[in-house]
């Protein structure tokens, strides 16, 4: 094993050397940081100082930096040294951009370079070089499940990247939903008229493309394994099962309608001219294979009236049906107006909505409806009862603000999608939630009104799908990685994920399909999937210090460690996201990262110069997530917003990484106050990790006790909601919080 060498390096550069003492900081980090090698420099990201820290390594053995300059979030590229450990020491958007250019400023903007840089020197020592993942996997297929619009798309776009695809159809034709419609939504200008459907071109690239292999009439009985190593059992008509090995896997199941049958109200199941939306398809489609124009399903008689109802059994504030909008049924009537337009411009053609939404196409197809001569009315459909061979339609007029009716040939409703997401898991581990509501709740939402299956069947301990939203959809981060689910080198695309029309829905795909690609290369090479994409490490845990807790089973967001034979954790390195929430949550603290770990942290903690109970200089401690609260205190300093020059800000993986060890050694060691900052959790979760703030929250909750149990004020630990825009208030709350802590005496346990 080679022999240890530390050195420092202090950039002078972007007005460091000349806000700052750097003849100080060499002298700290010489000193106080113990490095073996400490040097200056003008520019430290120039090509001269890359240059001189390579001559270092290569020449003078370095193999551990703390390079004392920007932000860890800056000048990545050019800091790329990957067979050595570092760390950064944040001098530029961290100390001389938050803290104002004056004489009385001078001291304590020092004090704060100089524990920063003693932190990068703490940091770095407790590293070492990730030697990667050595159980990787090395499949480069994509398996996409689903063979509607969405699937296909990922297929097709997968092939062209040059990938092997297997795509996986329940049914016995590709095509989905897509391949029931009579015309789609026009995609392009001038958004005048419905188009063909598309399927057929699809289809027939599909069985073309050698690098596709369909399966019809399947579905996947097993999956198993991980990114770049999934084995999947594949259940064909036959009866037999075929095998697969995987690279990573697309879930493109698309939806199914929201049942009519639940809309009694609506006339639907009484009398067959009322019709939903894919019922308003297929008679379009008999109507043009026999060259008639649509008739009513009671008599055969060509349709002379027609009204569409918007928001049939959705947009329900009630909690009885659908809460959420479908996205793309506006436009799909506007659509369907222009059958019977199209075909007899005489045929009275209504649509009552309360809002109208055409998303991707503006008001043009709208437009061009109305100029055909469809009636668009704002009006709330109370009843439809059948009349002969008719329906009569009673709703509010919401311009004219009276009850009314209107006689009709047709009635079709806007229904809505239901996802076929597969199994709730987290319903299946907590039936409790779907017992009904207690006295002043709100009502329970009904999500599923079709028969569930599941639809990969993972052996993960977690359960055998993929997580869900509130509303049944497939879970992934809407914000920063929108395919992504909690299952690593699994991806949702299409309806499955959010309501969606075939356009987004394609789009969608695409994006999956990309991701995927990434997914299986980074698999490849032993590295972390997004967000820390290409990190090497991965945990790893020393067994003869684990008290089999659980805990990291149990809380790892991403089903990436089971349990051994002797109910030992065991890791699967490749579904690993490098989060951090397992060494957070274990006890014994017998978990860690090669290069972030309790000492990583632990150590920059303890390196901080933490003055007396007379200097009348609190220490703060701020334990900050690198994905969003980190990047707003880049750029609040980027801007220029100052805040409290008190404070030491240390990042961390996510909130669900932090052990509560490191406030309790905050605290014992002097600290005056800890300010945690993570990500916005919940239904509308922000969190990289899904449910790692979360759970840093929830353990965070408990740390009152630990406070009474010291006699300090527990107002002395703070957590924080940050999003990666609050660059203007971010400093404000700091502030604030300094104040508070101000407030307080000095910490009983400085100078222990």
């Amino acid at each position: 094993m080679a022999e240890t060498k530390t050195a420092a390096y202090i950039c002078k550069g972007c007005e460091i050397g000349t806000r700052l003492d750097t003849a100080a900081l060499v002298k700290t980090a010489t000193k106080s940081g113990k490095m073996n090698l400490v040097r200056e420099h003008d520019f430290l990201c120039s090509a001269d100082g890359v240059a001189m820290i390579q001559n270092d390594i290569d020449n003078e053995g370095v193999t551990h930096a703390a390079l004392c300059a920007c932000s860890r979030r800056a000048k990545t590229e050019a800091f790329n040294f990957p067979t050595i450990a570092m760390s950064r020491g944040n001098l530029r958007e961290g100390v001389i951009w938050i803290r104002p250019d004056t004489e009385e400023a001078r001291e304590t903007t020092q004090e704060m370079a100089e524990d920063y840089v003693r932190m990068a020197c703490a940091e770095v020592k407790a590293m070492t070089v990730p030697p990667g993942n050595q159980k990787t996997g090395s499949v480069k297929t994509l398996l996409v499940v689903g063979g509607g619009m969405s699937g296909m798309t990922s297929a097709l776009e997968a092939s062209k990247a040059g990938y092997k695809v297997v795509l996986v159809e329940k049914t016995g034709a590709l095509g989905g939903w897509a391949g029931k419609l009579y015309r789609r939504v026009p995609t392009r200008e001038p958004f005048k008229a419905p188009e063909d459907n598309g399927v057929a071109d699809m289809v027939a690239r599909i069985e073309a493309d050698s690098n596709i292999k369909v399966y019809l009439n399947a579905t996947v009985a097993k999956t198993d394994g991980a990114p770049g190593r999934f084995k999947v059992e594949i259940a064909v008509e036959s009866g037999n099962v075929a095998q697969e090995d995987i690279g990573a896997i697309i879930q493109a199941t698309g939806f199914s309608l929201y049942d009519a049958n639940k809309l009694p109200e609506f006339g639907y199941g009484k009398t067959p001219n009322v019709v939903d939306q894919a019922g308003l398809e297929a008679l379009a489609k008999a109507a043009a294979a026999e060259g008639k124009p649509i008739c009513r399903p009671s008599d055969g008689q060509p349709v002379k009236s027609v009204v569409f109802v918007q928001c049939a059994g959705q947009r329900d504030a009630s909690g009885t049906h659908l809460q959420y909008c479908s996205g793309f049924c506006c436009n799909t009537s506007i659509k369907q107006a222009m059958y019977f337009k199209d075909s007899n411009p005489d045929i009275d053609t209504a649509v009552l909505f309360t809002d109208l939404r055409t998303p991707g196409n503006g008001e043009d197809f709208y437009r061009a409806a109305q100029n055909k001569g469809v009636i668009f009315s704002k009006g709330v459909v109370s009843q439809v009862l059948p009349n002969g061979n008719g329906c009569t339609v009673k709703f509010k007029d919401l311009i004219l603000n009276e009850d009314t009716q209107a006689e009709v040939d047709l009635v079709v409703l806007a229904t809505g999608v239901v996802p076929n997401s597969g199994v709730n898991i987290d319903a299946a581990a907590a039936p409790a939630a779907a017992e009904a509501p207690a006295e002043g709740e709100a009502p329970k939402e009904v999500v599923a009104s079709v028969p569930v299956e599941s639809i990969l069947n993972l052996t993960y301990r977690q359960g055998p799908d993929m997580p869900q939203f509130k509303h049944g959809f497939n879970d992934s981060h809407f914000i920063c990685f929108p395919y992504e689910t909690r299952r690593t080198g699994i991806y949702a695309a299409g309806p499955v994920r959010r309501p969606m029309d075939i356009l987004q829905a394609q789009e969608d795909a695409t994006g999956a399909a990309m991701k995927a690609i990434q997914a299986m290369e980074n698999a490849g090479l032993g590295r972390a999937a997004h967000p820390r994409a290409g990190d090497l490490s991965f945990p790893t845990v020393r067994l003869e210090g684990c008290t089999q807790c659980k805990r990291c089973t149990v809380e790892c967001p991403f089903g990436a460690i089971d349990e051994d034979e002797k109910r030992f954790p065991l890791f699967n390195e490749s579904r690993c996201r490098r989060c951090g929430t397992c060494m957070g949550a274990c006890p014994v603290r017998v978990i860690s990262f090669e290069n972030y770990s309790v000492n990583t942290v632990g150590s920059q903690i303890k390196a901080v110069d933490v003055p007396d109970e007379f200097s009348e200089k609190p220490r703060i401690l701020i334990l900050a997530c690198e994905n969003d609260a980190y990047p707003a205190l880049d750029m609040a300093g980027m801007n220029r917003n100052e805040y409290d020059p008190f404070v030491r800000v240390i990042p961390v993986r996510c909130l669900g990484s932090v052990n509560t060890i490191w406030i309790t050694d905050a605290l014992n060691g002097g600290y005056d106050g800890v300010m945690l900052m993570g990500c916005k959790h919940g239904d509308e979760y922000q969190c990289h990790f899904v449910k790692g703030s979360e759970l840093g929250r929830y353990r965070l909750s408990k740390v009152g006790d630990t406070l009474k149990g010291m006699n300090l004020e527990t107002e002395r630990v703070h957590d924080v909601e940050v999003a990666i825009t609050d660059i203007a208030t971010l400093p404000q709350k700091i502030n604030d919080y300094a104040a508070l802590i101000k407030s307080f005496p000095p910490s009983p346990f400085k100078g222990f």
